[in-house]
């Protein structure tokens, strides 16, 4: 009988398009899937962390409705995977790849000592796309701005999605496996938890049914939606593709066949995917990015630092004065996510109007979206600050009053997620004060603050500061 081959899983919780899985039952023989707890899954933040809870304890459901296990072990991945070996006569180790650079170092780690031993060490593509290192300028260089990106591989092949598994070849006997619950990895979510569990899609299937939905109903008029916070009009799959319960690859045919069938939206959908993988691509050439200014020429840029400052308090806990602002933050705290035009909008009033430093607020979503992605939001922070790729330029600072009557005519954003200024305010405003820290001590009968920094006046001192660096 064949030796049996352990699936390394890690943010790919999902059975269909799962490259490494169908290669190991291909093989044949036994098929044991594990995950690891090591140190990057203790440094997640708490809504990260706890999400990714969830998706283990659903995926594991759905290799048992397959009559396979999730095994659970705690520890370095460069120990365990190959004690894993040892304990199952394994000969063969498969995994999909990662792309930040301490997975990178991690998974060249893992690999060179299964080989050392003689032992089939392998890993497939199927978070991104695009092979990072396949996509090149004519000057074989990588691409450093977005739209000659998106012009080479928008008509490139994208292999269709792989089936799931008919079945999962079980071993006759199982390693032991570490429990859960025991990992706590919900802990640091405290009373939050409760309040953001009803808005999490969990799941494998309820990712692929956020898709249909999506292409069935919404895509037709994603142009214009996508920009409306106060509008269901997005996909909502981000949460699903940053645990990899759904692929990019079933998102971009989906996508095709309806740009196909002649629904608008379609094309700005899939342009909105390979942002995400413009993302990744920039992750793996310039690893900086994830914890310095991606142009270096903005390294003597006076951004504050200082954390404890008076208006970063205010902008996390969601009391700016600015409705925009306060929204947007209240909305990430009830639902673990938050929607895109709220995302640029204080990410923007934090770096240009209160002057502080984009790694500031890069922590604080580390911390609290259940839909984190390492490369996304390191992207996304130094986009909107003017220090990363393709940046917004440093002159343009987004007018959050001004956004506001743009993009939320109605107030029907503000009203859902502010509770102070409302005689009845809506359910969702109301479970801001059961998420947040009791040591806030905030109230919905507080009075809702002025402003901390106007508009124009934060809008005058970035200018100011911008004019006096040498770009």
């Amino acid at each position: 009988m064949t030796s049996p081959t352990l699936v390394w899983i890690r943010r790919d919780l999902r059975l269909s398009d799962h490259a490494a899985l169908t290669a190991a039952v291909r093989r044949g023989g036994p098929v044991i899937p594990v995950f690891v707890c090591d140190d990057q899954v203790d440094a997640l933040g708490a809504a990260p962390k706890w999400r990714l809870g969830l998706g283990l304890d659903c995926y594991a459901e759905a290799l048992a409705d397959k009559d396979s296990r999730l095994i659970l072990r705690a520890g370095d991945a460069r120990e365990v995977i190959p004690a894993l070996v040892q304990e199952t006569g394994a000969e063969a180790v498969y995994w999909q790849r990662a792309y930040d650079p301490g997975s990178v170092a991690r998974d060249r780690d893992v690999k060179a000592g299964l080989k050392e031993a003689g032992i089939e060490a392998e890993s497939f593509a199927g978070h991104v796309m695009f092979e990072p290192w396949t996509v090149e300028t004519k000057q074989g260089d990588y691409y450093k701005v977005y739209t000659p990106f998106w012009k080479s591989v928008r008509d490139r092949s994208v292999a269709a999605p792989l089936a799931a598994p008919g079945a999962l070849p079980a071993p006759d006997r199982w390693p032991q496996s570490e429990a859960l619950e025991d990992w706590a990895l919900g802990a640091a979510m405290d009373r939050g938890a409760e309040v953001v569990r009803p808005f999490v899609q969990l799941g494998e299937a309820a990712a692929q049914a956020r898709l249909g939905a999506f292409m069935a109903s919404k895509v037709a008029e994603y142009d214009h939606t996508r920009d409306i916070p106060g509008v269901d009009g997005t996909s909502n799959l981000s949460e699903n593709l940053s645990l990899g319960e759904i692929s990019p690859a079933q998102c971009w045919h989906a996508g095709r066949r309806a740009m196909e069938e002649g629904k608008a939206g379609a094309e700005t959908f899939l342009k909105e995917l390979v942002w995400r993988e413009f993302a990744y691509h920039l992750m793996w050439h310039t690893p900086r990015i994830l914890t310095d200014n991606w142009r270096e020429d903005w390294s003597a840029f006076p951004w504050n630092r200082d954390e404890r400052r008076a208006e970063v308090k205010a902008w996390k806990q969601g009391r700016t004065g600015i409705r925009f602002v306060d929204a947007a933050m209240r909305e990430m705290y009830v639902t673990g996510r938050m929607h895109n035009r709220g995302r640029m909008i204080v990410a923007s009033y934090l770096t240009k109007h209160l002057m502080c430093h984009w790694d500031i607020g890069l922590k604080w979503f580390d911390d609290c979206l259940i839909d984190w992605d390492p490369a996304s939001n390191a992207m996304g922070w130094q986009w909107s600050a003017g220090s990363g790729p393709d940046a917004t330029p440093y002159f343009r600072v987004f007018n959050p009053v001004t956004q506001l009557d743009r993009f939320d005519k109605d107030r029907a954003y503000v009203s859902r997620w502010i509770a102070e200024e409302y005689e009845n305010p809506h359910e969702d405003a109301l479970a801001y004060f059961d998420a947040i820290p009791r040591a806030w001590a905030m109230a919905p009968g507080d009075d809702y603050p002025d402003p901390i920094v106007a508009p124009d006046e934060g809008r005058k001192r970035a200018l100011a500061a911008y004019q006096d660096r040498d770009f």
